[in-house]
């Protein structure tokens, strides 16, 4: 697999695989990218400041005082002629929860009516399916998940929302997501999430990373309303909904 290269300004610049959303461009992208961090982390690409991974491409931010294009795409080199090959970063995997009840799911009844399906399977089928973060982008911390199951593939809204509450979790395309701010969105809003996925305070501000698993679980109105309590408290370890070593049945 031949990347291209892309110039994006005098302090980045764009390695990409192709054109599409594919499973195959998606593991060069991530491949890449774990072996770019981890040649940063043992000290041998100065000047890198950050990469940022899409479905196809990778964007790679550099310091133009300390490097330069042509010096870090010496070094870069064999890495992205082999990312293809790399071991693409396995990242944490999360079980979050998500109330489907009420003005949580302003479009499950839609949705449900349009796949033929009702809501109670709705929720069953989104809920048990196992997602995988491809990128975050959009919005800071706005995760873009593939593994939607076939039968809830639907085109996005024909007519956006101006407001999209945050922590919104919803499905369009081959896709699902969480809106982690109030925004505009097209997508067909399913439930809501609790849990802020966005906090500039903290060491990691995004709570999802590319390559991270995500399976959803159901709570009640009630659940949600303590949950989303304990998180404008302070009182929530977010850590408690990750774990490093797989799903557990």
């Amino acid at each position: 697999m031949t990347p291209r290269l892309l110039d994006a300004g005098d302090a980045a610049f764009t390695i990409e695989y192709g054109d599409a959303i594919d499973p195959g461009l998606l593991a060069a992208v991530q491949g890449l990218d774990t072996a770019i961090a981890r040649e940063q982390a043992a000290g041998r690409l100065p000047g890198l400041i950050e990469t940022m991974p899409t479905y196809r491409s990778l964007t790679v931010f550099f310091d133009p005082l300390l490097t330069g294009r042509a010096t870090l795409m010496e070094a870069l080199q064999p890495l992205f002629q082999n990312s293809d090959k790399a071991q693409a970063f396995e990242g944490r995997c999360w079980r979050l929860p998500v109330c489907y009840e009420g003005e949580s799911g302003p479009d499950l009844a839609a949705t449900a009516q349009a796949i033929g399906t009702s809501v109670a399977e709705l929720i069953a089928l989104h809920s048990g399916a196992e997602y995988r973060v491809c990128m975050i982008g959009f919005l800071p911390g706005f995760p873009f998940m593939d593994g939607l199951p076939a039968q809830l593939h639907l085109p996005r809204r024909t007519e956006p929302r101006v407001r999209v509450p945050a922590g919104s979790v919803a499905i369009a395309g081959s896709q699902t997501a969480i809106y982690p701010w109030e925004s505009p969105g097209g997508w067909h809003l399913l439930g809501r999430c609790p849990l802020p996925l966005f906090d500039a305070t903290r060491d990691q501000p995004s709570l999802l990373a590319a390559g991270d698993r995500v399976r959803f679980e159901p709570i009640t109105m009630p659940e949600f309303s303590r949950l989303e309590a304990e998180v404008h408290a302070g009182q929530m370890q977010l850590t408690q909904w990750a774990s490093d070593e797989g799903f557990t049945q």
